[in-house]
């Protein structure tokens, strides 16, 4: 997705109401781009603990959305309307590409089991290479587009070999469930809806697969560089939210499971699969991001390597 692509979405989306109409921050408000996710800023929300800490430093947040992915959440925060915002690293990848003016300041490696290829539990399909002939579900140039590219890979099957069926995360549960596609690559919370719901098992997980994808958070370059000690406000109690998941696995399990408004009995599953930690952006996490970007070059999704450690900001751990 290209800048311009990027304006106008961003534009439609201050006019349709879904976000605060843009406007320069004012230094005491932090404008949160909020997506229905198992990640920090969800538990920070649902918590109170972002609100509480900023407002002890003189700052007010108002929040914006939710947004359904972080492809609108970031096309907002081109457009100014939010200054901070929860993504991937491959959705933060396509943002760079694309000149939007963000820094990634947190990260956190997706756990194995919250990323795989999903097939029916009754299906013929037992390893990846059986995956030749058959179709999949992906999201188009995102991260279920890259876990199956990168299991081909991986596995020596030619990419031309599996049909790979373009849906939106919400259109490929209806179409993995009727039958229409033969496996969906995907992440959570789909893994945990798909396993308890929808008769599904893993054909691979995110280790099996090679993925490198990660839980990022994102603010603007002008939010990080005018307002830095907020942001180091932002970081530090995402770190203790994270860090309290990681003690309290169920509890946050059930606050992502209400956030996103799924059966309570997922809980265990979110909390299990999401509940890893958080850290400031290391020379290791901008090396990996940028394998997957290398990967998005070649499989022509952008046109060029973006440069990945330019939209890093280093914060204090």
């Amino acid at each position: 997705m290209n800048r311009r692509r990027f304006n106008l979405l961003g534009a439609s989306l201050a006019l349709s109401g879904i976000v605060p109409a843009a406007r320069a921050a004012t230094g005491d408000v932090v404008r949160i781009g909020w997506l229905r996710g198992p990640n920090d800023i969800t538990l920070g929300k649902a918590r109170g603990t972002l609100e509480r800490a900023l407002a002890a430093h003189g700052a007010r947040v108002e929040w914006a959305g939710p947004f359904a992915a972080a492809a609108p959440a970031l096309e907002a925060l081109n457009a100014g309307s939010i200054d901070v915002t929860a993504g991937s690293s491959t959705a933060c990848i396509t943002a760079l590409s694309a000149g939007v003016p963000m820094v990634i300041f947190a990260y956190q490696k997706m756990a194995a089991a919250a990323e795989g290829i999903l097939v029916k539990r009754d299906s013929p399909i037992k390893t990846l290479k059986d995956l030749s002939g058959r179709s999949v579900a992906v999201n188009r140039g995102g991260t279920g587009e890259y876990l199956l590219m990168r299991a081909l890979e991986r596995n020596g099957i030619d990419a031309s070999a599996v049909k790979r069926i373009y849906l939106s995360p919400s259109d490929s549960g209806p179409g993995f469930t009727q039958g229409h596609v033969d496996a969906w690559a995907t992440w959570d919370p789909f893994i945990s809806i798909a396993l308890k719901s929808y008769d599904a098992r893993i054909l691979a997980d995110g280790a099996e697969i090679g993925s490198e994808n990660a839980v990022t958070l994102m603010a603007s370059k002008s939010f990080a560089s005018e307002k830095a000690a907020l942001l180091q406000v932002i970081f530090d109690i995402a770190k203790q939210d994270n860090a309290w998941s990681l003690e309290h696995e169920a509890e946050a399990g059930a606050i992502w499971a209400q956030a996103m408004s799924l059966p309570a009995d997922l809980a265990p599953a979110l909390g299990a699969n999401n509940a890893v930690p958080t850290r400031a952006v290391s020379e290791a996490d901008v090396a990996q991001i940028a394998r997957i970007a290398d990967w998005y070059v070649a499989s022509k999704i952008i046109p060029k390597q973006p440069d990945v450690a330019n939209g890093v900001v280093r914060l204090k751990e």
